[in-house]
Order: structure tokens, then sequence, then C-alpha cells
């Protein structure tokens, strides 16, 4: 706001030395205009890009929806993380939807490969070369693993979520991929969507979101038989 008070003021100066005929000062107001917009785009740039983010989360208009086995992707997912939520074995997954998470596959390792749940859990085990950062799924394939996701820079979450709960938010307030994760130190399974975070769900309540997410046809049959 300090910024903007400073343009509103400035552009009052311009206007005055237009008025009362300070031709000299208001070309060089006008060139400071000139190149204050280019400064601007620079100064402000993290902010305008989530806006474009953001903006571009609501439509998916340009953006095909990839379809999958998704019965088969569930039972994956559900079969791993339960497999490592009982023995405390920390895991990230990103699932891509309708935008493109193109920007962080190209920070993993690259792999192609089938979605099942031995692989899944194969990956995340402690030690191995791949287990460290994010699981991307595209499609019917994982796409990487070992991938970057963007930190939030929300305030308040609570210390008990570390790195990986992180991530998994910063990338649900970027995109619209589903997030989910297992706790390394309690072993508790979270989800992260459209920038919101369920935190330590029942397995009942995962089952719901990936049915939701990943068969919405499905999800709404469901709904419209109760």
């Amino acid at each position: 706001m300090t910024l903007v008070r400073g343009v509103i003021i400035f552009l009052i100066i311009k206007i005055v030395a237009g008025l009362i005929g300070l031709t000299t000062v208001e070309w060089l107001l006008n060139q400071v205009i000139t190149y204050g917009v280019i400064a601007g785009v620079i100064i402000f740039q993290p902010e305008i890009r989530r806006v474009l983010e953001s903006l571009g989360r609501t439509t998916t208009i340009f953006t095909p929806t990839k379809k999958g086995t998704a019965d088969g992707h569930i039972a994956a997912y559900e079969k791993s993380f339960a497999y490592m939520s009982e023995r405390k074995i920390g895991a990230l997954i990103a699932i891509e939807q309708s935008q493109t998470l193109a920007e962080y596959v190209s920070t993993g390792i690259h792999l192609d490969a089938d979605i099942t749940s031995e692989l899944i859990i194969n990956i995340f085990i402690p030690n191995t070369p791949l287990h460290d950062g994010a699981v991307i799924v595209q499609g019917d394939k994982i796409a990487v693993t070992s991938a970057y996701l963007p930190l939030t820079e929300k305030s308040g979450i609570s210390k008990q979520f570390g790195t990986r709960h992180r991530a998994a938010i910063g990338l649900s307030e970027v995109s619209d991929a589903l997030i989910i994760i297992v706790s390394e130190e309690t072993g508790g399974i979270s989800v992260a969507h459209n920038g919101e975070f369920f935190a330590d769900i029942s397995k009942e309540r995962f089952h719901d979101i990936l049915v939701a997410i990943l068969k919405p046809d499905l999800s709404k049959e469901v709904k419209n038989e109760k």
C-alpha cells in the first residue's frame, strides 16, 4: 500500500506539472512512468505470478482431463498408504489433474512406470536412492520421483507438520493437483487439494477423497443414490 500511495502522489505531481506548463518536468515524469511499468512488473513478479496461477485454477477449458484406470490407482494408493502409515514411512505423492505439473516434473528423476502399490512402497523405503522428495503422477504413470515442490508461504501452520506437508500445501495453492502425504513422525495420512489441507484423516475419509477427485462421476452417482 505504501508503494500504491507513492504512485498516486507521483501521478498527481505529473498532472499538476502539465496544468502549470512545466513541460520539462512533465517529460521527465513521462519517462519515469514508461520505464516504471517494467520496474513494477519486476518488483511485483511473485504477486503477479500468484494471481495468474489462481486465475488459471478457476477454469479447465483449455486443459483436457486425463483419464486412467482410476479403480486400480485408488486401490494402489490405499494399499501402499495403509502399509506406510502403519510403519511410519514418510511419503509424498502429487497426482496431476487438469493443470500440468511439468514445471515440477523437470526437477525429478524420470521413471515413467505403472502405478502399483509395491512400487510406491519401494520408492519411499528410507535410505533408498529415490525416497527423498515427491513422486508425481501424470495420467496412468508415475512420471518422476525425487521431485521438488513449492513450499507454502502461509504462516500459522502447526509446527508438527514438516517439509512434506508444507510442500503439499504449497503445490495445492498453485495447482489443482491432489497431494497425499504420510507423516514419518506419526504415520498419519493427510491430503491437500485446491489450497485445502486435511490432516490425519481416517482410512474411510481417505477413500472418499480419492473417489471424489479421481472418480468424480462415480462420486456424484453415489450422492444421488443417497
